[in-house]
């Protein structure tokens, strides 16, 4: 019999401790800075939840996430920006009131297509559209044409590397290689200081928990089981009425979201939006999130992507040379090993003896005690 309910018992139980951790443990026990490398781990998690949407339910292996992540990382830039190039803070420019990598390219206006980005609320509702847009249009132009598996991943690779290549080519409009630097101020709030990154470490939170609920609606939905079904016969789906092009479409678009939310929270945490997170390698880590914590699992993507990050991070500090060794070899290792990540480690190994010593307490009798402890005779 499929349970229809949102969360089971030990769903509901995995948010409970994922909350209780990023709420309260992280922030009690843990210094600003390194709260804030946690708030920029977490930007990538929103990645890890569209693929598990994309890839884990649809079959969809997108390896152009960073594109996504990118698109929506530089809208949030361009507002900081601007808000940061003010004629006031940008007097000894040669054209005050533009981007200082403007000016240094000898431009004296402001682009058309930088002005709307002056407005907050055009800002986030782009964040959301530029990439589910673009999203659409590679979709439809992909899976109407049956355009999907290998053939599909490099074209999202081709797309990651193309979207570079614009990016560092269009130095006066985008900053080039140096991305966008020195954001400071949100409607004028400073969000440099630490308690402005301990607000935008919780609001990130609460971002996130919002796409968690929308990703296990899906998954709960009549939408999420023909997504199963279209994963694991795409034929039969097709055979049976349904338009497979628009369900790929659909869960190809929800990822690109999220990852563009993702990048939305990097700018404001981090403070710079550069190209070197939107190329192909980023993308690539990004699956690799997603492999380790479990592309099955909602909850098992975030904990696999604040897992590798952590050891990227630690590795990196110690033994710079080797990280990328370690991340290769931690790729091959899930691929061989435990394909499910750690959601199928805890799944087929740890859950089922919860599971037995649970049944085993609700099956002794109360009052029940053993006899031979009892009488005083050691306990085995």
């Amino acid at each position: 019999m499929t349970d229809n309910r949102f969360f089971n018992r030990s769903e509901l139980i995995g948010i409970l401790v994922l909350a209780a951790f990023l709420v309260v443990v992280l922030p009690l026990t843990l210094d600003v800075f390194r709260l804030n490398l946690v708030a920029k781990y977490l930007t990538y998690a929103f990645v890890a939840l569209g693929l598990v949407i994309c890839w884990g339910y649809g079959g969809i292996l997108s390896l152009g996430q960073g594109v996504f992540f990118g698109l929506g990382g530089y809208c949030m830039a361009m507002f900081l920006k601007l808000e940061a190039s003010s004629v006031e803070n940008t007097k000894i420019q040669s054209t005050p009131g533009i981007p200082d990598f403007m000016d240094w390219n000898q431009i004296t206006a402001l682009p058309f297509f930088w002005k709307p980005f002056n407005s907050l609320t055009f800002t986030i509702a782009a964040i959301i559209l530029v990439p589910g847009i673009f999203a659409l249009i590679i979709g439809t132009a992909m899976f109407k044409r049956r355009v999907g598996g290998t053939y599909f991943a490099i074209i999202t690779q081709a797309v990651a590397a193309i979207m570079t290549i614009l990016i560092v080519g269009q130095q006066g409009y985008t900053g080039g290689i140096n991305g966008m630097t020195d954001l400071r101020t949100l409607k004028g709030w400073d969000i440099r200081p630490d308690h402005a990154k301990i607000v935008l470490y919780f609001f990130e939170v609460g971002c996130l928990f919002a796409c968690i609920m929308i990703a296990q609606f899906v998954r709960h939905s009549k939408l999420g089981r023909i997504l199963v079904a279209m994963r694991e016969k795409e034929d039969r789906v097709r055979f049976s009425g349904y338009s497979v092009a628009n369900f790929k479409i659909f869960a190809f678009c929800i990822a690109a979201v999220f990852a563009a939310i993702g990048g939305a929270m990097f700018a404001l945490n981090v403070g710079f939006m550069s190209p070197s997170f939107v190329g192909i390698v980023p993308s690539i880590e990004m699956v690799i999130y997603t492999a380790v914590g479990g592309r099955l699992s909602i909850l098992g993507a975030i904990y696999g992507t604040l897992l590798v990050n952590f050891a990227k991070t630690s590795l990196s500090e110690t033994f710079p040379e080797l990280w990328l060794f370690g991340l290769g070899g931690l790729f091959i290792a899930v691929v061989l090993a435990f394909p499910n990540g750690l959601a199928g480690i805890w799944g087929d190994y740890v859950q089922p003896r919860i599971d037995r010593l649970i049944a085993s307490r609700k099956s002794k009798p109360e009052g029940w005690t053993d006899s031979s402890v009892a009488d005083g005779a050691p306990a085995e």
